[in-house]
């Protein structure tokens, strides 16, 4: 029921109970007052009556008492009018005329009770009567002694009673008239009101029904209904007003999604109300925002790897994933995280979704993916997103059911939206790594180069120190290196010096460090290294470059080394002093006749 309807009915029931009590309370109110009015009558008429009849008895002409009480009732709207003898006055008197004794239950009632009784007869259509009937008490007081006529009788006794019976005809007739104008006037008042009521605020209801029709469509999030057909000035004015708000709500709303969204993958789960996608948007682009602020300031990609795993973690509810970078120019894939544990052997046999280009999910096709040799019991889920030309990121996601891996499917927007705002940043950190491996790698050979090794000395000898790590330190020199570039030119020198690093690294392990230290010069860091064994891999290193064929133009040539040896911490506790040493001990393997292995000695220094 419209609003308009419902205060209309609520109006038209309060007037019309306001207006039924009315009645009902007039109707009491005359019926009382006429009861009342010709109780009062009754009452006059019977005290007439007994100072009548008392001074017949005392004059002496009591015998015409019939002719009084039938005088009497020609009186206007006096029915009927009889005595009743009590008791005394029947053993003292007799009956007296017409049988004067108590005719009905009621005047016996009123003789032995000595009380008056008054009976109404009430009939809308037909006649009404009122009775009332009047003990006469026996008494000494007063002007007049009862007790000396009716010398039987005691004080307070019962001597007889009148009975009058009245119409009230009249009265009602008056009552009903009465209580009848005053119901149409009330009734024409009734409908005056309702009228101006419907009049008045009319406009305003249908407003406000209008109101709460646009208000419903917004609640479920459709913006697009109007308030329509408002009656009057002030109601076409508020619906202007609430119609130009939801106008510019809606298309505030409608650029807002439009313009943050292409920050943002697509969603999946759009919201029925405009204005909760909204919120959800700008939610989600802040959370997108804040995340490339942090690993904007990370200083490695480790960092930023960690903080990506934190989000699927932590805000997508992921438990087991890893990430892995491939680059697609030298096809070599790198494991970046691990989460829990690796399944995948796409180290060594490459990644299908890589190669494809593709989302892998094993939900779909089983063992679809023959790198996954360890997901027997696992769903995985592989997702391979484009970082730049040269570096593509695999996220794979590790799930125990169906379920779950379809909530992922829903979910890769959002871990789309990470990885978009990552790139710019992860290729940053990229090309800083390699501008920086570049300032510290030797571009001939691949080695590390000077800088590296003035940058990580320091850094170096504290934790040697700190673990108490043994050093051995090889300073490594190609024997008449300047010979070779004159005769033959710096192609073939160049040729020598990249089969020096080749074999210093054949003859060493990844824990050592193996540096190009200028021109024709190495430096080999042995890491964990005793005297002896740094003697023996020294030996072994100048051997083994002996035996190597250097590629001269149409033929090969044979070069040897000298190599000079120190040990940390005991020939000194600086390593960058144990590399003076060497240096000193690779001197004296010259001046004493080249390709050879000396060690340091205290003795050097003092030459």
């Amino acid at each position: 029921m419209q609003t308009k309807n419902k205060i209309i009915f609520l109006v038209i029931f309060i007037t019309f109970s306001m207006f039924v009590l009315l009645i009902a309370n007039l109707i009491y109110n005359f019926r009382d007052y006429g009861v009342k009015n010709i109780d009062a009558k009754a009452q006059a008429l019977a005290k007439t009556i007994e100072h009548s009849l008392t001074s017949q008895m005392v004059t002496g002409v009591i015998e015409n008492r019939e002719l009084f009480l039938s005088q009497l009732e020609d009186l206007p709207n006096i029915d009927k009018i009889w005595l009743s003898r009590g008791k005394d006055v029947v053993d003292m008197f007799g009956i007296g005329f017409n049988n004067e004794i108590a005719r009905d239950a009621v005047d016996n009632e009123v003789l032995q009770t000595g009380k008056t009784k008054r009976v109404i007869t009430e009939n809308i259509f037909s006649k009404s009567h009122y009775r009332i009937t009047i003990p006469y008490i026996a008494t000494s007081q007063g002007k007049i002694d009862c007790m000396k006529c009716h010398t039987n009788a005691k004080e307070g006794d019962t001597l007889g009673a009148i009975t009058i019976t009245m119409s009230i005809d009249d009265s009602k007739e008056v009552g009903i008239t009465t209580v009848t104008h005053t119901a149409v006037i009330a009734l024409v008042l009734m409908l005056i009101i309702v009228f101006l009521i419907n009049f008045l605020i009319s406009p305003f209801l249908s407003l406000f029904d209008e109101i709460k029709k646009v208000m419903n469509k917004a609640q479920s999030g459709d913006y697009s209904h109007r308030v329509e057909n408002a009656q009057g000035k002030e109601a076409k004015d508020v619906a202007s007003w609430i119609n130009g708000l939801l106008e510019k709500l809606e298309i505030t709303l409608d650029a807002i999604d439009s313009k943050i969204s292409i920050f943002l993958s697509d969603n999946l789960s759009e919201e029925k109300d405009h204005l909760i996608n909204v919120k959800n948007t700008v939610d989600r682009l802040s959370d997108v925002y804040r995340f490339r602020k942090t690993i904007e300031y990370d200083e490695s990609l480790e960092e930023i790897y960690l903080r990506l795993a934190h989000v699927l973690k932590d805000k997508l509810n992921i438990e087991n994933f890893n990430f892995f970078e491939s680059d697609t120019v030298n096809n070599k894939i790198e494991v970046v995280y691990t989460q829990k544990q690796l399944y995948c052997n796409i180290v060594e046999t490459g990644c299908r979704a890589d190669r494809t280009n593709t989302i892998i999910d094993s939900t779909q096709f089983k063992n679809v993916c023959s790198s996954c040799d360890k997901c027997d019991d696992v769903n995985y889920f592989c997702i391979p997103y484009s970082i730049s030309n040269e570096l593509d990121l695999i996220v794979s996601i590790y799930t125990d059911s169906i379920k779950e891996t379809q909530r992922i499917r829903e979910i890769i927007p959002y871990i789309q939206d990470y990885i978009d705002s990552a790139k710019t940043v992860i290729v940053s950190k990229k090309l800083m790594n390699i501008l920086e491996l570049n300032a510290r790698t030797d571009p001939l050979t691949g080695l590390y180069n000077r800088k590296y090794l003035e940058d990580s000395i320091s850094k170096i000898t504290a934790q040697a120190t700190r673990a108490d790590i043994k050093f051995g330190v090889l300073m490594v020199d190609i024997d008449h290196f300047k010979l070779v570039n004159d005769t033959y030119g710096h192609d073939v020198g160049d040729n020598a010096i990249k089969i020096v690093a080749e074999t210093l690294v054949e003859n060493t392990r990844e824990s050592d460090i193996v540096i190009r230290f200028g021109g024709e010069e190495f430096i080999v860091l042995l890491y964990n290294c005793d005297e002896k064994s740094v003697e023996s891999l020294a030996l072994k290193i100048k051997e083994a470059f002996a035996l190597k064929k250097i590629p001269a133009g149409t033929t090969t040539i044979s070069k040897t080394m000298s190599i000079g040896t120190s040990l940390y911490p005991k020939d000194n506790t600086n390593i960058k002093d144990c590399i003076k040493y060497s240096d000193l001990a690779l001197y004296e393997a010259k001046e004493t006749g080249r390709d050879k292995v000396v060690a340091f000695t205290p003795e050097l220094l003092k030459q």
